[in-house]
């Protein structure tokens, strides 16, 4: 006998039990969805844990508003038919609507995104065996997180297709791709003059797609106390050739006499050259005694192994060893207000003049093949979730949409060169419009 009822419980209370079962249901349904999130990746920030994907939200919002209707519905028909029928009634409405929600619970929402973008993950779609090839992806260690997610998800759903995903940085990514060795680079910064005139000499043509935000990241060990942030000017003095100071306190007064140890991205990497372009500007170069890897958790080690070390990297791999650094404010030349970079900062563009987009670039006779027209679908349709769970920043979804429409015509070419080769920078919303795309023939 159930401790909750009475020994003399007539039939009348067995609709009450029914909601119990069935409620009971929703609310494990609803943990498993919330498990399989956290399991895909979810990082925890400072104000806690990010968003779970939007469809576990939408989930949640309609069994709360459901479960709220139909309460409302059951004390209106017990006012109308007496206590006892309307208690009959009205509890069989609430068995009919939990059950409802229940089946709600399996299904997703409706969306404009492809049917290859569920990636098999609830059971609901069968793998698609037909579907076969090898697609080859190489470049930035940034991209990295993103695009192995991606592959993850895609494997799923198409298992026969054997999708290779490499981290040599996006130097080395796009001279692969420039040749016409792989099908997709991942780059964290736009592709430069010289790699867009090696394509052109190579009759390689390419769609350039941006997938997400990413805030470089400065970074100092957990037990640093007087680092408080910093300014470009001062970055400059760390990191510059020209200027090279050897000891903290050389960079401001009243810093301790302790000698700077630096970690930075290896030269072939999109984020060295990022960094290099916004702290020594076209003229400048980096100081040459710096500790460099291309893997950004060899970075991590090195700076949280020393008390007086420094490096940067992308927010999602700061966001994944917050426990081992501190993430250093930067002043923002423009405000002057020191920012950190989390996902509202680098979204509005605040956290500057580190925030930057990040690419696949993709082949245009790769695209052609089945196998990556339906992965690079795949990608744009599942980059903003991915971005979010990976540690990243979403673009607008005008962007994306952007992207999907580039893709869908393969209209080939970058945004950030024009015609002269000569480099466009600015906002992604206001670079990416078609009238900015610079062929490749």
């Amino acid at each position: 006998m159930d401790p909750g009822f009475r020994s003399d419980s007539s039939w009348r209370d067995i609709p009450s039990l029914k909601i119990r079962v069935h409620m009971n249901l929703i609310l494990s349904r609803l943990c498993r969805e919330e498990r399989d999130s956290r399991r895909r990746g979810l990082f925890c920030h400072g104000s806690g844990v990010w968003p779970v994907p939007t469809r576990v939200r939408s989930l949640v919002g309609s069994v709360r508003r459901l479960v709220g209707s139909v309460r409302r519905l059951v004390g209106s028909v017990r006012r109308l038919v007496g206590s006892d029928g309307g208690r009959v009634f009205g509890d069989a409405a609430m068995v009919g609507c939990c059950s409802l929600a229940v089946l709600m619970a399996g299904c997703k929402p409706s969306s404009t995104r492809s049917p290859e973008a569920d990636g098999g993950e609830s059971g609901s779609v069968a793998p698609n065996l037909e579907l076969q090839g090898k697609i080859e992806i190489d470049g930035s260690s940034t991209v990295y997180p993103i695009s192995e997610a991606v592959s993850s998800a895609f494997s799923k759903r198409f298992p026969n297709v054997n999708v290779v995903v490499g981290a040599s940085g996006s130097g080395s990514g796009f001279d692969r791709f420039s040749r016409g060795q792989i099908d997709i680079s991942d780059a964290s910064r736009p592709i430069e003059a010289d790699e867009f005139a090696q394509a052109r000499e190579n009759g390689v043509e390419f769609l350039e797609l941006p997938v997400a935000y990413d805030g470089l990241t400065m970074v100092v060990h957990k037990e640093n106390e007087f680092v408080d942030q910093l300014t470009i000017e001062e970055i400059a003095k760390i990191f510059r050739a020209d200027v090279g100071a050897k000891r903290w306190s050389e960079v401001r007064e009243g810093w301790p006499d302790e000698r700077i140890q630096i970690f930075a991205p290896g030269t072939d990497s999109g984020t060295f050259d990022y960094f290099m372009e916004v702290v020594a500007g076209e003229d400048g170069t980096l100081r040459s005694d710096m500790s460099t890897s291309e893997d950004d958790n060899v970075l991590v080690t090195g700076v949280s192994g020393s008390p007086y070390a420094i490096g940067f990297f992308g927010l999602a791999y700061f966001e994944m060893n917050r426990e081992k650094l501190t993430a250093v404010p930067v002043v923002n030349p423009e405000t002057g207000e020191a920012v950190l970079p989390n996902r509202e900062t680098v979204e509005k563009g605040t956290y500057a003049p580190f925030s930057r987009p990040l690419f696949i670039y993709v082949n245009n006779e790769s695209i052609g093949r089945p196998e990556v027209k339906r992965f690079v679908n795949f990608y744009l349709d599942v980059a903003a979730e991915m971005a979010l769970e990976t540690g990243y920043v979403p673009l607008p979804e005008s962007i994306y949409d952007a992207a999907r429409a580039r893709a869908r015509a393969r209209q080939v070419g970058t945004h950030y060169l024009t015609s002269d080769l000569e480099s466009r920078r600015g906002p992604v919303t206001e670079v990416y419009v078609e009238s900015n795309l610079t062929g490749t023939k």
